[in-house]
């Protein structure tokens, strides 16, 4: 066991910034038998550098591209249940004004942008477009951002499903660029440039004169997606690499236990933050319940009908042959998690 272990094992994780991180980035919440060498990154030079290096023993992981690599006979890293980000990523979809797109079925035919065709948000907006809206990936030409040198879709050798269309962005240009001379029609997953190797659009396209959300109001739809589907989307997961699991079995379950401790810690903080809200008056009494109610777990048996609805979309998108099996992504001891 590991809390028997003259010392503990050295491992090196990879792990981007957000409240349910923090306790573990800054030490509030230890791995039991476990010393961590943190690097803290943006998901898409984390996902690059795994994918293409492997050079992290743990580190958070696109669900998008954990069924792909698993799907072609990767088998490096093994899943563990934690899930540090999630969103209604199909809101997020940003348009040209001079587009005339008024609803997603306006989108047909149109150009629209990506950062990463495979990444988990794209796959999820892509999903949902085409299950509440009837409109296909083969409905719409992509311009993907990303080179291939440093893409995800470059580290699994990812090529277009038929019929799909993707073509590149030349590296003198972005997302933002291409919208803003209305080169693009509309984007998804638009990811504003951080202190990376990857991205490199860097305009405020969200408030943008030029620029409008597909959707009116972003957390109207979210809400109607959600009360009709119950699915709040998950986009990263974590992986161990296998070779630490094989030797290692427990470091999986004594990670998703630190995570679910920094997870209490952050809706700990999260309910602080709203009940001054609801002192001040800021926020009305009727969503004093909602407001307190805890929407993110860690493990599989919560997350399980999330996690099968993203296989379904990858493998109806074509990034999957088949639609993976949660026994075949994640840690064998995590499965009744």
């Amino acid at each position: 066991m590991a809390n028997l272990a003259t010392s503990n094992l050295q491992l090196s994780l990879a792990i981007t910034s957000n409240p349910r991180t923090w306790p573990i980035i800054d030490g509030r919440v230890k791995v039991e038998g476990i010393d961590f060498a943190v690097t803290v990154l943006g998901p898409a030079e984390m996902f690059w550098r795994q994918l293409s290096f492997a050079e992290f023993d743990v580190s958070e992981m696109s669900m998008s591209e954990l069924m792909m690599i698993r799907d072609r006979g990767d088998e490096r890293f093994v899943g563990i249940p934690v899930f540090t980000t999630r969103r209604f990523y199909h809101t997020g979809m940003l348009v040209h004004k001079d587009a005339k797109v008024k609803s997603p079925a306006d989108l047909k035919g149109k150009r629209v942008g990506v950062p990463e065709y495979v990444q988990t948000s794209a796959l999820w907006t892509r999903g949902v477009l085409e299950n509440e809206f009837g409109i296909a990936p083969k409905d719409m030409t992509f311009f993907m951002e990303r080179v291939p040198a440093r893409s995800h879709a470059g580290a699994i050798g990812f090529t277009a499903p038929p019929a799909v269309t993707i073509n590149q962005i030349p590296p003198q240009q972005s997302i933002a660029s291409m919208m803003l001379k209305g080169e693009l029609d509309a984007c998804m997953s638009y990811n504003r440039k951080q202190d990376d190797l990857i991205d490199r659009s860097d305009a405020d396209l969200e408030h943008h004169a030029d620029i409008r959300p597909l959707f009116a109001d972003p957390a109207a739809e979210a809400d109607r997606y959600y009360k009709k589907s119950g699915i709040y989307p998950i986009n990263h997961g974590m992986v161990v690499k296998r070779a630490v699991f094989e030797q290692n079995p427990w470091t999986v379950l004594n990670i998703l236990k630190a995570f679910e401790r920094a997870n209490d810690i952050a809706d700990a903080e999260r309910r602080e933050h709203v009940a001054y809200h609801l002192e001040t008056g800021l926020v009305p009494p009727r969503y004093r319940q909602s407001l307190a109610t805890r929407i993110i777990r860690h493990g599989l048996k919560a997350n399980r009908a999330v996690l099968e609805t993203a296989a379904r979309f990858s493998n109806q998108q074509g990034l999957t042959r088949r639609v993976m099996p949660m026994n075949e992504l994640f840690a064998p001891n995590a499965l009744e998690s």
